[in-house]
């Protein structure tokens, strides 16, 4: 008797726990990982001129436009005014960015010698950023599960710019580059720190 009121406490205990914890929604539910799993697919079938600048620069448009795009469903359906301000003002850096990349490869026709491994690289980065976000846990909660991809994509961001200041010949993209890496490392820490601030288990 008391070993079947044992157990009896220790799966109402265990339900107990289930409901106070972690909610979780598909990630096919989520439109922040549509968006992701989209521009992926563009990026992965970018055509590569070997020309580390202007690789970069054309990849890092289809990647500021998966940023924006989850930065207006965020003003569309967040709540927290922390992060519908984080979402304002990714969209303004972001697309004032992607004016300067396209004014770049406007005037800037794809040069040799071709860098491979700056392209190798660049598409690890991109991988990797996928297995992140397709491993976070998404809640439903809009401003959350934003803050935890944006991180993941930021990141991506910063690792694909440092790439290019390694491997890349243009001053112009090098400076673009570094402020998108201090730009990007801050967010993540405000977005770090939301998550915090606002965790769920």
């Amino acid at each position: 008797m008391l070993a079947s009121l044992l157990a009896f406490g220790a799966l109402t205990s265990c339900n107990k726990d289930d409901s106070d914890g972690l909610m979780v929604i598909a990630h096919d539910e989520s439109v922040y990982m549509r968006n992701m799993h989209e521009g992926m697919a563009m990026m992965e079938a970018m055509p590569k001129t070997g020309d580390p600048d202007n690789d970069y620069s054309t990849m890092m448009i289809m990647h500021h436009q998966i940023a924006i795009k989850n930065s207006q469903e965020e003003l569309k359906s967040g709540k927290s005014a922390e992060m519908k301000a984080m979402a304002q003002s990714i969209i303004d850096k972001q697309l004032a960015e992607i004016t300067q990349f396209n004014a770049f490869l406007a005037g800037h026709p794809a040069h040799a010698p071709a860098v491979p491994e700056f392209n190798a690289l660049q598409m690890m980065n991109m991988m990797q950023m996928m297995k992140a976000v397709d491993l976070r846990p998404l809640t439903g909660d809009p401003d959350f599960d934003f803050a935890q991809l944006m991180i993941d994509h930021h990141q991506a961001a910063v690792e694909n710019s440092d790439a290019l200041l390694k491997y890349g010949r243009e001053n112009a993209t090098k400076t673009l580059a570094q402020q998108i890496i201090t730009d990007q490392k801050m967010e993540i820490k405000m977005l770090q720190d939301f998550l915090l601030a606002n965790k769920k288990y």
